[in-house]
């Protein structure tokens, strides 16, 4: 049964129970944050078991245990929102305030956003352009302006689909590269190129989230040059492990690896924690690549030991998104998911939804269907693979769409099931 048919099969007895809303203890639970509280709650109301909830979203018995034990911790929005959904609970009383995704635009909003990403470029690199004449060199306000947009264009991928921004981040590089023309001083050159070297970084995730490898790996080895060019090791380690990370999803371990073992010889010991913390999970992924389970094992036990000993303080730069112990988590689901380890997947499958944003937990959600996949649960696992592929469609995401291919080519049956035979209907003519 889809969500849909599920809340509106319910619509008749959630009128009659508007009053169940107001219950003390489910009123106490949503206000302390404590929304698996308020799901058990409900559940039981509804007179349904955890494992009947758990076929209904795709997770299993015991990862609806989970869920409804976390307490006040951090939850993912997309199981939020599958379990408020079908139990009927209204948003507010999960922490969820519109289930609209804000990624979601057609018709003049395409228009509108494009011209919003056009001028945040335009706008901060105002000081820029006007300095150019008579200018000898760049100076430090003007590097800092153009660091500007790249961070503006970061924040956004959360909300906006990549093919939007793409065009927008181009046009940044080339103003980059015009200013780095015009430097004169040696100094001036290597701290634009640090700048560039992160405006590269960033095309090269958004090629990657739209589906084109060749681009973006031509973007990272870019990001790489540019900062051997800026003279900064930490800034190289970061975009040579960016490197390693995207040929780890690729496929590619051995290629992957060896990167990430020339960004720990740029570092040497004086690497910082997280650093160390990060490459580690960039190991497993890599390893889980080549298919050795126990290489990725160790390493993602060492990297959540290190991630676990991190202090609080925001990490370093190039860094720009903290690192912890939930996303070496996160990482363990990917690993288990090209391993074919279902217990790896299930066993983790919640915490590993909490970190991210929509698209980032799509990808997820994607490993998850592949474990309960490896695990028998077919139904399960193509309920969550059509949520995933519908977060790729809102944000014309070609990298999630593709997963969502490998997920169904690792089912062959003459006969599926309805959920499956829904999940092709979706994805049959779907071309990004």
């Amino acid at each position: 049964m889809r969500y849909g048919q599920a809340f509106g099969a319910m619509g008749t007895r959630n009128v009659g129970c508007a009053v169940m809303w107001q219950a003390t203890a489910i009123r106490e639970a949503s206000r302390a944050g404590g929304y698996g509280k308020v799901i058990e709650l409900v559940r039981q109301d509804r007179r349904m078991t955890q494992a009947q909830l758990g076929g209904a979203i795709g997770l299993s018995q015991s990862a609806v245990s989970r869920l409804e034990k976390r307490g006040t911790r951090t939850y993912g929005t997309d199981v939020l929102a599958a379990a408020s959904a079908h139990l009927g609970i209204p948003p507010t009383l999960v922490g969820l305030a519109d289930s609209r995704p804000q990624g979601q635009a057609n018709g003049d909003d395409d228009v509108d956003r494009r011209k919003f990403l056009g001028g945040v470029a335009a706008t901060a690199a105002t000081p820029v352009l006007a300095a150019l004449p008579g200018r000898a060199g760049a100076g430090g306000g003007e590097i800092a302006a153009l660091r500007l947009p790249t961070s503006a264009y970061r924040r956004l991928d959360a909300s906006t689909p990549s093919r939007d921004l793409s065009e927008a981040v181009k046009s940044h590089m080339r103003l980059i590269q015009s200013v780095t023309a015009a430097a004169t001083g040696e100094g001036d050159r290597n701290r634009l190129a640090a700048v560039g070297s992160e405006a590269a970084s960033l095309a090269g995730w958004l090629a990657w989230d739209m589906g084109d490898h060749g681009s973006a790996r031509a973007w990272y080895g870019s990001a790489v040059k540019a900062a051997r060019t800026a003279g900064d090791p930490l800034l190289t380690a970061y975009q040579a492990g960016s490197l390693a990370q995207f040929e780890a999803h690729a496929g590619n371990g051995a290629e992957a690896l060896n990167l990430a073992r020339r960004a720990r010889r740029v570092l040497g010991d004086l690497r910082p924690p997280v650093a160390d913390a990060w490459l580690l999970s960039v190991e497993a992924l890599a390893h889980a690549a080549h298919g050795d389970g126990r290489s990725a094992d160790r390493a993602l036990v060492a990297s959540r030991t290190a991630a676990e000993a991190l202090p609080e303080d925001p990490p370093p730069w190039p860094w720009v998104f903290s690192f912890g112990p939930e996303k070496v988590t996160a990482c363990r689901v990917t690993c288990g998911a090209r391993l074919g380890r279902a217990d790896w997947v299930l066993s983790d499958d919640v915490e590993a939804l909490t970190v991210g944003h929509a698209k980032q937990r799509a990808l997820l959600v994607l490993d998850i269907a592949a474990g309960h996949l490896a695990g028998g649960r077919v139904e399960s696992a193509f309920a969550l693979a059509r949520r995933a592929l519908d977060t790729g469609l809102t944000y014309r995401s070609g990298r999630i769409v593709e997963q969502a291919r490998a997920v169904r080519r690792t089912l062959t049956t003459g006969s599926p099931p309805r959920g499956v035979r829904d999940f092709d209907e979706r994805l049959h003519g779907v071309h990004l």
